[in-house]
């Protein structure tokens, strides 16, 4: 998990590391000579098996079950993280902390995220209306009951649709309706300024890349993400206006 392995370096385990998905490319330097398992969704267990880790932490989100099971038999400690809101950053600092002799890295995160949050708790947003792309054939989006939704109302973004009994509704059609303007995520589909361009002339509604990572990743880059998402949500509304 892309997010949690840049969690670890951060707090120092960076040299305790034996694996990780060939998504998870921070910080670079650190990784580099990490050997890679696979990806969130293709774990090589005969790899994992062979490295012998005392501790393999996977997401409900990234990580299939049946291999969180398969990591089980073999795997001392799997722990399984969830974040799905801003806050649970807190309880995800402190519990990567505890769980290897870390403590006080952690608590230095914590105090960190919380003083930026408590500074975007005291911005005020105007509420926007957005549709937020995260694949392409299908089209592909998020429902309010996820990290991102959650995050992205933290500065005023309000997803659609309101209501949808997937986590990740696919949409038949780009159906914008309700919407005052796209947003396409840089990850996990690599949208372009081409997909903006194809996008707004399909649709009629303005049409803005985002940044991926600083939407969807916890760990310490959630930092970082909120005070990108409150410069983004301000121009953004701007720019509406």
């Amino acid at each position: 998990m892309p997010s949690i392995t840049e969690l670890l370096c951060a707090l120092g385990l960076a040299e305790q590391l034996v694996g990780r998905t060939g998504f998870c490319i921070h910080p670079r330097q650190e990784l580099r000579a990490v050997p890679k398992v696979g990806g969130t969704k293709s774990v090589n267990l005969k790899k994992i098996r062979a490295l012998a880790p005392t501790h393999v932490i996977v997401n409900v989100d990234e990580n299939r079950k049946e291999t969180a099971d398969a990591l089980a038999e073999f795997v001392p400690n799997v722990l399984v993280t969830h974040p799905l809101g801003p806050l649970d950053n807190l309880a995800l600092y402190r519990r990567m902390g505890a769980a290897f002799g870390k403590e006080e890295a952690a608590e230095q995160l914590c105090s960190r995220f919380e003083d930026e949050y408590q500074r975007i708790l005291k911005m005020k947003f105007q509420k926007t209306r957005v549709l937020y792309l995260i694949w392409k054939d299908p089209w592909m989006t998020v429902s309010r009951d996820t990290y991102v939704s959650r995050t992205l109302a933290l500065v005023g973004l309000q997803t659609l649709p309101a209501s949808a009994d997937a986590r990740y509704p696919k949409l038949a059609d780009l159906d914008v309706k309700g919407a005052e303007t796209i947003l396409l995520s840089t990850e996990p589909f690599r949208f372009r300024d081409t997909h903006v361009r194809d996008i707004r002339t399909k649709t009629g509604k303005p049409v803005h890349l985002i940044d991926g990572e600083m939407t969807s990743w916890y760990g310490p880059r959630a930092i970082e993400g909120l005070r990108y998402l409150a410069e983004f949500a301000l121009r953004l509304r701007r720019e509406l206006s």
